[in-house]
Order: C-alpha cells, then structure tokens, then sequence
C-alpha cells in the first residue's frame, strides 16, 4: 500500500546509508560550517572535513535549515501524492531546527505535524523509520505522530567522547570543567536527558568507557526486544568492536552500525562512540 503521510525528518536522524530511500523518508539537512564554508550535513564528505578541521583547530560551528528548505521538502512530499505530512526534528532544546520546521508549516498547502522528539541520532532516526513503516502500513497522520513520539520518548542515547575541549568551544561545559578533565585524564560518557546533552560518568580510560557503554545498553535493553544503534566519529573500529560484543549479548536485539555527522561531531570531536538503544513500540 502506498502511503499518504509523508514522514520527513532532519539529517541529524543518521539514518544508516539507504534507509530514507527505501522507507520514502525526507531528509532536510542541517548545515555545518567549516572555515566560513558551509556544507550540507547531508553531503557524503563533510564527516571528514569536520573531523579534519577539528584537528586543525580551524573554526566548526552549525546553522539550523532554514523554513525554506522544509517548506520545499513538504511541497515535494505534497507533488508525489501525500495527504498529510509528520515531521520529527532533533530536539528543540539543542537546535532551532524545530522552529525552522513549525514556521514552514504554517505556510505547507496541506496539514503538517511536528515533533519535537527530544532526541538526536537515531534515537531520531528509529523514531522516523517505525513512523514510516507505519505510514506505509496505511495508519492515519494521528497515529504515525503517536508513534514516532513515543518511540523517541523511549529511546536512550548515550556517548562516549575523548576529550572535552569540543564540548567546552561549544559552550557546552564550562573551561575550568574541561581543564580539570583533560588534567585528571578523565574520559566523559554522555547522555540525552530531557532533550539535553548532559554528563552521566567520568571514567579513566577509553577502554573503561567503552566498556562501559556496553554495560548501559546491555542494562537498558534488559530483555526486551530492541533497536541499537552504535554510532561514531572517526572511530570505526572501536564502533565494529562494540557492535559486535552488544551482538554476543543481546541476540535478541537488531544492532546496526552508522556514523554521525559534522554537527554533533563539530560539537564532540573525533573518536566519538555512542549508542542508541530503542525499544520497539507497540503499534
């Protein structure tokens, strides 16, 4: 069956490469700017070119899309025959990219819903997916939105990051915080907390913070049936290292690998590791 709720999300969503295709997904990308140029998140190289500038110490900051560019997305959606359109953007309260999304409603030819999911990554991006599924399961634009909701609601996101310096340019720990973890050797684990990236621990070594995050999602997905997204930056082997242990001990659940992109990596630098744990909701 064809759908006519057309799910449209943010590319902060790092949807593994051809799930937005196969599942009629829009993806409006959030923008990245690296030295004064700014790159879709969405261009395949931009990744790197974070990661490189980051290392280079060259200026990296991000810019949220403007209502244009969803407002083209949701006249896309409309031309190719949906009725209805839900949108989910990362949190609200780590981007304008939801405002951006409501402001291009209001002018979208036919009813549009939007969703703050509070969360990013694919803690985002399971959401969106069982939305669609939903969608093209023939469900009304209501029940998507419920979905996709509490999917997100659901979802625990939590990083691993080598160093604290990229969270403190960003504002988002304070330089005394930085300087004491960089001097005591600290590695930080992360997590989403009411839309907030937030600390959680501090461990001594990027082995024990691993580790670590193993035992979260483990402990997280206890023995339900779940979604796992390890995702990276830059540091692919320990994310295949991951996956494969979180495949050992929770055979149970779908475990997926796929990167992030320049925006949260402009904010938590190379090396980053995180994992998404998304239990399947009741639909």
């Amino acid at each position: 069956m064809s759908s006519r709720v057309a799910v449209v999300t943010d590319s902060t969503s790092y949807l593994p490469r051809g799930w937005a295709g196969d599942l009629g997904i829009a993806v409006v990308p959030v923008q990245v700017i690296v030295g004064g140029q700014p790159l879709d998140e969405t261009n395949d190289d931009q990744a790197q070119q974070v990661a490189n500038a980051l290392t280079s110490l060259l200026p990296v900051s991000t810019s949220r899309p403007s209502p244009e560019r969803f407002l083209q997305a949701f006249r896309a959606a409309q031309a190719a025959g949906a009725s209805d359109i839900v949108v989910a953007t990362l949190s609200s309260a780590m981007s304008a990219t939801y405002e951006s999304a409501l402001l291009a409603a209001r002018d979208a030819a036919i009813p549009v819903t939007v969703i703050d999911s509070g969360s990013i990554a694919m803690g985002l991006g399971f959401a969106v997916t069982r939305g669609a599924e939903a969608a093209h399961a023939g469900v009304n634009s209501a029940e998507v939105a419920r979905i996709i909701e509490l999917s997100a609601r659901s979802a625990r996101v939590f990083f691993y990051v080598d160093t604290l310096e990229y969270l403190r340019r960003g504002g988002r720990v304070s330089s005394a915080k930085a300087a004491m973890g960089q001097a005591l050797q600290v590695k930080p684990l992360l997590h989403v907390d009411h839309g907030r990236v937030e600390p959680l621990e501090r461990v001594r070594t990027a082995g024990k913070a691993l580790a670590r995050l193993a035992e979260l999602a483990v402990m997280e997905a206890g023995s339900s049936t779940c979604d796992i997204a390890v995702q990276h930056l830059g540091a692919t082997d320990r994310a295949s290292a991951l996956a494969k242990q979180l495949r050992s001990e929770l055979p149970a659940c779908e475990i997926v690998e796929c990167p992030v992109g320049g925006v949260v990596g402009a904010h938590v630098g190379p090396g980053m590791v995180a994992v998404v744990v998304s239990p399947r909701v009741n639909q």
